[in-house]
């Protein structure tokens, strides 16, 4: 008879997702893993295989959370200037930190995968681009929202529109790392958010 599992595959990974996102791929030992996971090597391998494709797992479940956040922030309000404002202005907020904790300093864990992986790893490149895109799609159905409401020109090019925001998005992520003066970054969105005519 197979032993069962004593321990929550679920809570494991997001133990293994935590573990990552602040030390990196690299920089995170099995040691590390096992320790903040609470199991032993056997049962990782069982429940997840190797260091890659616990990763990879980890990775998987952060882009799914973080797009249905960015889903939710960008259909609950009425308008979607408000909407993609708050998306920017959330980034922000976690950027610079709760109570001046230094969590923000983490980034966004796909970006941070972006950074050190997908310039060499095909399949990171593959997932963080995918990624990517799919955060695009979520805007330029958020701007397609705003062209037929009235609220943005009917000329706006959706598609150029998204691709523009995700890419500021990600610029902005990485910058917040080095905590830069907030006016800059408040003059930054601004900016960004002026496109949305």
């Amino acid at each position: 008879m197979v032993r069962q599992r004593e321990f929550d595959k679920e809570t494991a990974l997001a133990a293994a997702m935590e573990q990552f996102w602040e030390k990196g791929y690299e920089a995170t030992s099995l040691s590390d893993l096992t320790s903040r996971m609470g199991i032993q090597r056997p049962s990782l391998y069982a429940a997840f295989g190797d260091k890659r494709e616990l990763f990879e797992a980890a990775l998987r479940a952060y882009t799914h959370r973080h797009a249905s956040s960015i889903r939710t922030k960008l259909h609950n309000r009425p308008s979607v200037k408000e909407a993609i404002r708050g998306v920017f202005e959330d980034i922000v907020s976690e950027g610079y930190g709760k109570d001046g904790d230094n969590q923000g300093s983490r980034g966004c864990f796909c970006i941070n995968t972006m950074v050190e992986l997908a310039p060499h790893d095909v399949k990171f490149e593959v997932l963080t681009r995918e990624h990517q895109m799919y955060l695009s799609a979520l805007f330029q159905e958020t701007i397609e929202r705003g062209v037929r409401s009235g609220e943005l020109e009917p000329a706006a090019n959706a598609k150029a529109l998204a691709q523009t925001l995700v890419v500021s998005l990600i610029g902005l992520t990485v910058m917040l790392k080095s905590r830069p003066d907030r006016t800059f970054v408040a003059n930054t969105i601004e900016t960004t958010l002026s496109l949305l005519k």
